[in-house]
């Protein structure tokens, strides 16, 4: 019984693993119940992700927008 970690079944599930990975856990997936419920769980959790919408504090907007202002100001008066 070959042992995966969560990171083969994530390359797994992004199909990023290797075609050799590939084979292993699809035949490993026809045997393993505890796999495939491991497997299940990552799904759904990736699904969670791909879902997910992060957008930064208004703090740093006013942050990067102060910046730009204050070196648009000193790229303007002549040096």
């Amino acid at each position: 019984m070959t042992l995966f970690t969560p990171e083969d079944l994530l390359r797994y599930l992004y199909k990023e693993s290797s075609p050799e990975l590939t084979v292993a856990i699809e035949a490993a997936l026809k045997e393993d119940w505890m796999l495939r419920e491991k497997l299940e769980v990552l799904r759904s959790s990736a699904g969670e992700l791909d879902t997910l919408v992060v957008s930064p504090r208004m703090e740093v907007i006013q942050r990067v927008m102060n910046y730009a202002r204050k070196t648009a100001v000193q790229d303007a008066v002549p040096h």
